[in-house]
Order: structure tokens, then sequence, then C-alpha cells
């Protein structure tokens, strides 16, 4: 059996011209989209049976202020850690994110610092708002990645002697590749939703849920790089690790510090989701 070789899909939904520049929405952008919207809306449920200490307008803040802290940590995250040189000599290309260049790693610095502001704010714990987001984080990042191999983007390594190697019709070499987008969807979106949604019955010490996205998220990661063709830009650092590992395993290592300081700070959450009520 041969590799499978799949159809040219239409990378963007619908594309306009605005003032000279043309914009449009790709199924990445879309997917991403979707996955904001369904974590919304679980807020919205769980808010209205009482199961979260939060208002729908704090929900709407905290939906909004991590979409500021994706787009705008990401779009950073990728020039600086991926490519850096080029928009240094192209400075007006850095808004241009309808052109693609986003990374995980800068949105999460991003929805970090936008929580932390958020909740100085509001009089938050940042994490009891950091523990309730890594339980929905995991949908957007499954649907991104569905969304990535739609594209036709990021596909995995040159495969060899397995009946679900692909054929991307992007790749100028046209060789047969891991369908890599669909390892990372499982392992960062359904794996790691089904682990950490899993715990919601469960009181937790505040931080613990947040530490636990950042292990496990940055374990898969750096499992799922083995099978995924690095950024040419780049290329592989000291001849066998990507940048995506590198910067998983800085991830890893915080949030392993961060799960022993939490644990032995031992505070319980303030909101809490689904609280349990003790059976007389």
């Amino acid at each position: 059996m041969g590799p499978i070789v799949l159809p040219v899909f239409e990378k963007y939904i619908f594309k306009i011209e605005l003032f000279g520049i043309q914009i449009g929405a790709t199924w990445y952008g879309l997917m991403y989209a979707l996955g904001f919207l369904i974590g919304y809306l679980i807020l919205l449920y769980w808010s209205n049976k009482k199961k979260i200490k939060l208002t729908q307008e704090d929900i709407f803040d905290i939906v909004f202020t991590t979409f500021l802290g994706v787009i705008l940590g990401g779009r950073l995250g990728y020039v600086i850690f991926y490519n850096l040189p080029y928009y240094l000599d192209n400075p007006h290309k850095i808004i241009a994110v309808w052109e693609g260049g986003m990374s995980f790693h800068g949105g999460l610095i991003g929805v970090i610092i936008a929580i932390m502001i958020y909740s100085y704010i509001k009089k938050y714990h940042p994490f009891d708002i950091l523990d309730l987001l890594s339980m929905l984080v995991p949908i957007g990042l499954g649907l991104g990645r569905i969304g990535n191999f739609i594209n036709q983007e990021l596909y995995g390594r040159v495969a060899e002697g397995i009946p679900w190697a692909m054929i991307f019709p992007t790749d100028p070499q046209k060789l047969p590749r891991h369908p890599s987008q669909l390892y990372e969807a499982l392992l960062e979106g359904l794996v790691l939703f089904l682990i950490l949604f899993s715990t919601k019955n469960i009181k937790l010490p505040v931080g613990i849920r947040a530490s636990l996205f950042g292990i496990l998220y940055s374990s898969f990661r750096i499992l799922s790089e083995f099978f995924r063709e690095p950024d040419p830009q780049i290329g592989y650092i000291l001849g066998f690790i990507t940048m995506g590992q590198i910067l998983s395993f800085i991830t890893l290592l915080i949030s392993v510090y961060l799960l022993f300081y939490f644990l032995k700070q031992n505070i319980h959450s303030k909101i809490m989701v689904y609280e349990q009520t003790k059976k007389k």
C-alpha cells in the first residue's frame, strides 16, 4: 500500500483586498476562533450552573484577555524565536499575521502576562484563572493542529514503510511524510484535554492544573517534534534538536518547579470548578 496522496485544499476560506493588501481567513484561523468560542461557552455553562465563581462579564473579560495574549504573544514569539533576522530586515511584516507565523510558547507567555495583569486588577490569584483555562486550552490546540493539516503546513518528516504516510501537495519534494499535525492534534488536543478535564471534580491546590498542563504539553510537544519537519529557516539546532523542543524543554523545567512549589504551598483555589460537597 502506497502513501496517501492528499488533495489540494484551499488555504483561505475567503480573501478580500483592503487598501491594496490581501487579507483572508484561513482554516487555521477558523479553528482557533472555534476553540475560543467553545471555551467561552463551557465557561458560561459552568457559570450558569454556579460551578465557578465568575460572572458572565468576568468570563467575557477573561476570554478576551486570553485572546489578546495569544495573538500578541504568539506573533511576537514567532518573530523572536523562529525568524528574527527576517523581521529585523522587514519590520513592517511583523503585523502581517494573515501571512502566518505564530508560536505556542510566545502565546503562552502572552497569556500568562495578560492574565497576571487582569488578576491584579480584579484581585484574583492569577493561577486561579490559569488553572481554569488549562482545562480548556487543549480544545483550541487540537483544533489549531487540524487547521494546520487542512492548510497543509507544518507537516512531518519523511516517513518510510508506514501505511498512513502522506504526500502533501504543498511539499515541493512530494515525499511521503508523517502527518505530524494529526499526531499533535491527538496528543496536545484530545489526550491533554481528557487528562486535565478529568480533574474537574477534584479539589486541587491552586496552580496544580496549570503546572500539569505545562508538563504534559511540553512532553507531548517534545515527542511530536521527532516526527515534525523543522522550520526551514532554522533547521536542526546542533544537528539533531529543534527550536520547538528547546522551548518545550525550558517550559517543562519551569512547570515541574511550579508543580512542586504549589504542592508545597498547598493553597486551595478560590475559583473551584465543580466543588465537592461532603456527604453526611
